[in-house]
């Protein structure tokens, strides 16, 4: 009976449509995955004393760029050596450096003033996009900005917030910045099309209320990593390249109104950018494999060390904790390294800790372009990011099912895995390339899956605790946490001890 109910959680990755049924992979084969005792060193009392450390409030969020980011990594390279995982990063360390590139509105050179008096940048009046902009004009009240018969053109465009007409997405930050943010988005593109020479937007009793969250996330900028794999796919004809100049639409309190109310005020805005490099880094350690023709093989757990950090306050919270995004990944990496190097597998197991994720992917990003292993000896990537909430019997295997699953080998171990540990049911839902969250490019193992390496990301999927200070290690479900690190470490070890490496499948190309 055990051997039948084995294969029948084999069989359950899809719990899809119809039309993608034909897309499952096969059934686990008939012999019974053999759980290694070394499955007893993942113990949930160790994710959840790590996970209160690591994604608890004296962590303050580990913002990437940020004193916090760097405790973080310091605390599990500490972890690294008292488990007996060996360093991978450079100079005989646990640390690969990289830098960051930050480009944002700079507070020193930048300035706003209303008939020659100045406003204070971001907590008086907010910029809301990462754009330069050198404009002398006058002001013109528009209402809500329905009546597009006005002329807009040479002038700055007062307008008070309408709500937003598209639907919000449920997820990320509190619904008053979403709120806020559709509405910006929405009028500000609208009159500037209309010739505005830029836009001040009054917000209205909601978006009042994520003030203070609009320019607290605004003031940070835009990331990228130097030297790192591109974000998207290289194509024939490359969109073009982001704006660095344009019309300002700038975001001020409800208060504001009676003061831009009437015409004519001259405003003049000189926003400038500025950039400059901080530092960044991934966290990696290795535990040898047993097999002298395979241990130059590398299976790579992927996770996450940085969050938010400390942004604007929810309810009287300002720390962005991060406790499943993703402090449970993190912890379950540690859990499978004392397993491994309880029981190492022939081939060796590489632990990537990558930073800056949430600045866009910029660790993993960077390790794939300088690998501390050649890339081709890389025979899988698992990556996990957010896998300890919601339903106690589902998860998330992306990387699963056409057009993102780039290995059916990998993909049947990792089934062979789950009937051996969770059973989980498998959510496919997440994995489609017509999910409206296209979750499946917003982590770790995409730098790599772009470069043909056999790659899968676990996933509890996300839940309205996403990126807000809610999300804190009380909310985890710790027995499913238990249980996603053992189907992490099954399938690794699966992978590790394999007659065969898993294969590309042929033709793959990631297009989203």
């Amino acid at each position: 009976m055990k051997t039948i109910l084995q294969r029948l959680c084999a069989l359950a990755l899809i719990a899809s449509a119809a039309p993608l049924a034909a897309q499952a992979p096969k059934s686990a084969s008939k012999s019974v995955i053999a759980v290694p005792a070394a499955i007893s060193a993942i113990k949930e009392s160790d994710l959840k004393r790590d996970l209160y450390l690591l994604g608890g409030d004296s962590m303050h969020g580990r913002e990437a760029g940020t004193i916090d980011e760097m405790r973080a990594s310091m605390w599990i390279a500490d972890q690294f050596r008292a488990i007996g995982v060996a360093p991978k990063g450079e100079d005989g360390s646990y640390f690969q450096w990289w830098n960051m590139r930050r480009t944002r509105i700079s507070t020193i050179s930048s300035s706003v003033t209303l008939d020659g008096k100045a406003l204070t940048l971001w907590t008086e009046i907010s910029p809301t996009s990462n754009l330069g902009s050198d404009v002398t004009a006058q002001t013109l009240f528009v209402g809500d900005g329905h009546d597009t018969t006005v002329d807009v053109r040479g002038k700055i465009a007062v307008v008070t917030m309408l709500p937003p007409t598209a639907a919000l997405r449920s997820t990320t930050n509190s619904y008053e910045y979403r709120y806020a943010r559709a509405s910006i988005t929405a009028q500000g593109n609208a009159l500037t099309r209309r010739g505005a020479a830029g836009v001040i937007i009054v917000a209205d009793s909601v978006a009042e209320i994520a003030y203070d969250g609009v320019w607290k996330i605004q003031e940070r900028g835009a990331y990228d990593v130097i030297g790192g794999a591109p974000r998207n796919a290289v194509t024939a004809n490359p969109p073009p390249a982001p704006r660095t100049t344009g019309a300002p639409v700038l975001f001020v309190h409800r208060s504001a109104l009676n003061m831009f109310r009437d015409n004519g005020h001259n405003v003049e805005v000189h926003l400038h950018l500025e950039s400059f490099e901080s530092p960044s880094v991934n966290i990696i350690g290795v535990v040898r494999g047993t097999d002298p023709k395979l241990r130059d093989e590398y299976v790579l757990f992927s996770s996450h060390q940085d969050h938010d950090g400390v942004r604007y306050a929810i309810n009287g919270d300002s720390t962005w904790s991060g406790a499943d995004d993703n402090g449970s990944t993190s912890v379950a990496l540690l859990a499978i390294a004392r397993a491994f190097v309880k029981q190492p597998g022939k081939r060796s197991a590489l632990f990537v800790f990558h930073g800056a994720e949430e600045r866009g992917l910029l660790g993993s990003r960077y390790h794939a372009q300088h690998p501390v292993v050649p890339l081709q000896s890389i025979v899988a990537v698992l990556n996990g990011d957010m896998i300890g909430r919601n339903n106690p019997d589902s998860a998330a295997l992306l990387g699963s099912q056409p057009p993102h699953r780039n290995s059916s080998d990998l993909v049947q171990m990792a089934m062979e895995a789950s009937g051996a540990t969770g059973k989980f049911i498998i959510d496919s839902l997440w994995d489609r390339p017509t999910h409206p969250e296209g979750w499946y490019f917003r982590s770790d193992h995409v730098p790599y899956a772009r470069l043909n390496v056999p790659a899968l990301f676990f996933s509890t999927n996300l839940h309205p605790d996403y990126h807000t200070p809610r999300d804190k290690p009380e909310a985890i479900n710790y027995p499913k946490l238990t249980h996603m690190t053992k189907w992490m470490y099954m399938t690794g070890w699966i992978a590790a001890n394999a007659a065969k490496r898993p294969g590309i499948d042929p033709g793959f190309k990631l297009e989203r």
